[in-house]
C-alpha cells in the first residue's frame, strides 16, 4: 500500500490540481448489453476497448501536467487485504434480496475465497449466474442464466458522484439509483481502510438523505453549492449543509434547483467552474438558474440537527453565488450557440469540465463550439476523446475525484 499523502483535500473547484481519483473502465463494461444498458444507466453500449484507450489519454493528460492519478481498482484490491475490509464488502455485495439465504451464502463463501485483486474485479464487474459453480438454492435455479448475482458497477468510471471533498473532510455520497448503491460501499471502505486516507475525516455517509457529489460545486472557499433535481434531495442539500457548517467547511451553501430528468441529471452537467470567478453554463438555464442561499444563522448547527438554518431567497443564481463568494460578478461564460446546437453539446457534457488550475480545463473534444467559446473567453482547453466514455453520460468532471487542490 500507498503511504499517506501530506495534504488531503479541495477548498475551489480551480485550484491547482495535485491529485486525482479515477477509474479505468473494464471488465463492467462488458457486463452491458441492450437488454440491461437502460437498468445500469448507460445511453448505449459501449465499445469497451475504445473507451479504456480514451480514459488512458484522459489519464496521460493528467499525468503530463504534474497530476498525481489514484486508481480505484488498484486502492480497492489493496484495501481487500485487511480482513474487516473484505468482511464489510462481501456482505454489501450480497445484501440483495432476490438472492435468498441459500444463495447469499453461497455468494458469498464464493467471494470471501477470491484473492485480493480477483475479488476487487469481481466486485466491480459483478458475478453472473452462469460463474457461480455449484450454487444452489432457489433464487439460483429460478434466475435467468444471463443474470447476476452480483450486479456490475459500469458506472464507478464516475468517480466525482460516490465521493466529494469539502475541505480536508471526505464526503462519501449516498447515490440515488439502485443500479448505483454499491459504489459508495466500495468507495466508503477505500477512505476507511485505505493508508492513502488515514485520517481522513467522513462528512457524509451512503445512509443518509440522497447527495450525489456531481451535484457539489465548491464555488469558491467556503462557499457550496448544491444542485437538487433527480439524484440529489433537498434533505440532502440540507445535511449536507448543516454539517459543513457544524465543522468550519463553509459560511453559506447555494441550494440550486434544476430539472429532474436525465439530461440535467446534477448539476455539474449544465455549470462548471473554470476560473476563480468564471463558469461555463448551458445557455438554455443561465438567465432562469435560481438560488436559495442557506446560511448557519446565529448559532451553528451540530451534526445532531438541533438548530434552525437561515434560509432565504430564491434568487438568479448568478447574483447569489457572486454575494457568497465576495465578488463583484460571477461570469458566465456565453457559449453563442444557437439552441439545437446548445441542447447537443450540453447533452454530450460540454458544460461538464475539469478545471486543473484557473483558467485551464479538459473538456471532450466533440463538444467544438463550446471548446472554442471557452477559448476566446481566456480558458485553455485541454480536448479528450469521449466518444465511448460519453454513453454514460458523463464528462472529464464526472470521471475525475478530487483528492487534492491547492488552495487558491
Amino acid at each position: 500500500m500507498t503511504a499517506p499523502a501530506a495534504v488531503l483535500g479541495a477548498t475551489s473547484e480551480v485550484g491547482p490540481l495535485q491529485t486525482v481519483l479515477l477509474h479505468r473502465p473494464g471488465a463492467e463494461l462488458r457486463r452491458l448489453t441492450p437488454r440491461n444498458n437502460d437498468q445500469l444507466l448507460f445511453d448505449g453500449v459501449p465499445w469497451v476497448h475504445r473507451a479504456q484507450e480514451e480514459h488512458d489519454a484522459f489519464a496521460a493528460e493528467l499525468t503530463a501536467r504534474g497530476v498525481e492519478v489514484l486508481h480505484l481498482d488498484r486502492l480497492l484490491a489493496e484495501v481487500l487485504t485487511v480482513p474487516a475490509a473484505r468482511a464489510e464488502l462481501v456482505a454489501a455485495a450480497v445484501d440483495d434480496p432476490r438472492l435468498g439465504a441459500t444463495l447469499k451464502r453461497t455468494a458469498a463463501t464464493h467471494l470471501a475465497d477470491l484473492a485480493p485483486e480477483d475479488l476487487a474485479g469481481a466486485l466491480i464487474a459483478g458475478l453472473a449466474h452462469e460463474e457461480l459453480r455449484g450454487a444452489r438454492g432457489l433464487g439460483y435455479e429460478l434466475m435467468d442464466r444471463s443474470d447476476f448475482v452480483v450486479p456490475p458497477l459500469p458506472n464507478l468510471l464516475f468517480t466525482r458522484d460516490s465521493s466529494v471533498w469539502v475541505g480536508d473532510q471526505v464526503a462519501v455520497t449516498s447515490l440515488a439509483m439502485p443500479a448505483r448503491h454499491r459504489e459508495s460501499t466500495i468507495t466508503a471502505a477505500v477512505y476507511a481502510h485505505h493508508p492513502r486516507f488515514a485520517g481522513a475525516e467522513q462528512l457524509y455517509d451512503a445512509s443518509l438523505e440522497h447527495l450525489e457529489g456531481g451535484d457539489v460545486l465548491l464555488l469558491a472557499p467556503g462557499v457550496v453549492a448544491v444542485g437538487v433535481g433527480e439524484r440529489t434531495t433537498p434533505g440532502g442539500a440540507e445535511r449536507l449543509a448543516r454539517r459543513v457548517f457544524a465543522r468550519g467547511l463553509a459560511h453559506t451553501v447555494l441550494v440550486v434547483p434544476i430539472a429532474q430528468q436525465r439530461a440535467t441529471m446534477h448539476l455539474d452537467t449544465i455549470a462548471t467552474m473554470v476560473d476563480a470567478d468564471a463558469m461555463v453554463m448551458y445557455p438554455a438555464v443561465a438567465d432562469s438558474l435560481v438560488a436559495w442561499t442557506v446560511t448557519s444563522g446565529d448559532v451553528p448547527p451540530d451534526d445532531a440537527d438541533s438548530t434552525d438554518l437561515s434560509v432565504t431567497g430564491p434568487e438568479p443564481f448568478v447574483r447569489a453565488a457572486a454575494a457568497a463568494m465576495g465578488i463583484e460578478r460571477l461570469r458566465v461564460i456565453d457559449t453563442g450557440l444557437d439552441p439545437v446546437t446548445a441542447e447537443r453539446e450540453q447533452w454530450d457534457d460540454g458544460n461538464n469540465t475539469l478545471a486543473l488550475a484557473p483558467r485551464l480545463a479538459v473538456a471532450y473534444e466533440r463538444n467544438t463550439v463550446t471548446n472554442a467559446a471557452l477559448e476566446a473567453a481566456g480558458i485553455e482547453v485541454v480536448r479528450i476523446a469521449g466518444s465511448e466514455l460519453g454513453s454514460g453520460r458523463g464528462g472529464p468532471r464526472c470521471m475525475s475525484c478530487p483528492v487534492r487542490r491547492d488552495p487558491l
